[in-house]
């Protein structure tokens, strides 16, 4: 149906090019879910919740609404047009211990569609159209 690739379910490995996108809380206390599995594999940095840390990036989803993620998203996205040699692969951010819903947080990847080095959830795709 979609002829694209999308980020696994599972990330347990990066190739030398790939930056494991998750979902941060501003302080960078990386404790949960996605944003564990940054620190203890990605090197995402403790005490940095936004941008690049090490072969991992982190996107605030711990903070207020979508209308407050929204411009971390847009960032990230401008900042994987810029750096076309890496690849992004974008989990489900805001989706787990944040609480959000796919239909909530999918439509704010509407930008990343067209940018061959974001790789999206399926279920984010799907969700976006």
């Amino acid at each position: 149906m979609y002829d694209r690739e999308f980020t696994p379910e599972r990330i347990t490995e990066l190739r030398e090019n790939e930056i494991f996108v998750f979902g941060s809380n501003l302080a960078g206390s990386h404790g949960g879910g996605a944003a564990l599995l940054a620190y203890h594999r990605f090197g995402a940095i403790w005490g940095q919740g936004v941008g690049l840390q090490g072969r991992s990036y982190g996107i605030p989803t711990m903070h207020g609404g979508v209308e407050v993620i929204k411009p971390y998203v847009d960032e990230f996205i401008e900042f994987a047009k810029q750096h076309p040699e890496l690849k992004f692969l974008v989990t489900k951010i805001g989706c787990g211990i944040a609480g959000f819903t796919i239909e909530e947080i999918a439509p704010l990847f509407h930008d990343a569609l067209g940018v061959e080095n974001i790789i999206l959830p399926q279920d984010f795709v799907m969700c976006i159209g």
